[in-house]
């Protein structure tokens, strides 16, 4: 079922969803399973798969010269999203990049996924690679994340790259986007920033779901900001619970997202990181009350594949 689908049948109550981070390859498959079980009480309607990109390595040959090797430490997100289908039955939406995917490939991966019966994508620009600073595409893929959204659109009226194909069947995917509420890291500013996610709109986005934030008056207001600029579409709040100090330092850094100085002065005054976890669930607790009761869609928790806190949260809130 389409996203927009659960939002309709909802009656208004903000549903529980989470994203989950794919198992390591070499991993079993058990090891997502075991971070998703916990949560299922809860009934999401869609769990969101992410998707990283590959890494670049260097090995070095006996006469001294290099070769770039490519690397995927976490593959199989099709499967990942098929066996997360078949085994809880509910929808799963995976995560789909300009980065490292060409036209072709991207026309072929959305190809299996509509196989699948898999009704959602969320199409994202992706971060450059650890080796370079600023992101670069692909040879022969997307830029931007505008231009993949125009891809899945044109593959839903069923226009291939292959303009020859006769009788071709049209897909029929609900499409997702990333919002910033703190804006994109390489934007001047978040106005610049609203006007490129009203082209991903225009280019044919269904949704919105956040980047994580941990001050709501900064999601209301880009809200507020969306809505003046005509972005008229759902827009899903993204949480996450702090649970180490590091990351008081890591998560700015990483996300350049800002922190409350009342969450840094509670995660500060923690003697351990125990009570470090408990500060971000009581932090994630208010946030998630204080939206529910704005009436959002959805209630969006980054599980990066742990699901205690988020179980803990959930259990207050749903």
């Amino acid at each position: 079922m389409k996203v927009l689908d659960h939002i309709k049948q909802s009656n208004g109550k903000t549903q529980f969803t989470f994203e989950i981070l794919p198992p390591l390859k070499g991993q079993h498959i058990d090891s997502l399973f075991e971070g998703i079980t916990p949560l299922m009480e809860f009934k999401p309607p869609f769990i969101d798969v992410t998707y990283h990109r590959e890494e670049y390595v260097y090995k070095e040959h006996q006469n001294g010269l290099l070769e770039k090797q490519i690397i995927k430490k976490r593959p199989g997100t099709v499967g990942i999203c098929a066996a997360i289908q078949h085994r809880f039955e509910v929808d799963a939406i995976p995560h789909m990049l300009c980065g490292g995917f060409t036209k072709e490939d991207t026309e072929n991966f959305l190809i299996d996924l509509d196989f699948l019966g898999i009704d959602n994508v969320v199409a994202l620009r992706g971060d450059a690679v650890k080796s370079e600073t600023y992101f670069k595409p692909t040879e022969g893929g997307h830029l931007y994340a505008s231009d993949l959204v125009a891809q899945i659109t044109a593959l839903n009226k069923g226009q291939y790259l292959d303009n020859e194909i006769e009788n071709s069947a049209p897909t029929d995917f609900c499409i997702g986007v990333a919002g910033y509420p703190e804006k994109h890291m390489e934007a001047p500013n978040l106005d610049s920033d609203i006007h490129f996610l009203k082209k991903k709109i225009k280019a044919g986005a269904d949704y919105i779901i956040t980047q994580m934030f941990f001050d709501n008056s900064k999601f209301f207001a880009f809200v507020d900001k969306c809505r003046a600029a005509g972005i008229d579409v759902p827009i899903i709040p993204g949480l996450k619970p702090l649970a180490t100090k590091k990351q008081l330092n890591l998560i700015p850094h990483r996300f350049h997202v800002d922190l409350p100085e009342d969450l840094i002065k509670a995660v500060v005054k923690c003697k351990d990181n125990d009570a470090v976890r408990q500060v971000g669930i009581d932090w994630c607790i208010a946030q998630s009350r204080e939206l529910m009761a704005a009436k959002v869609p959805f209630l969006h928790y980054y599980s990066m594949g742990k699901s205690t806190a988020i179980k803990k949260i959930a259990e207050a809130v749903f």
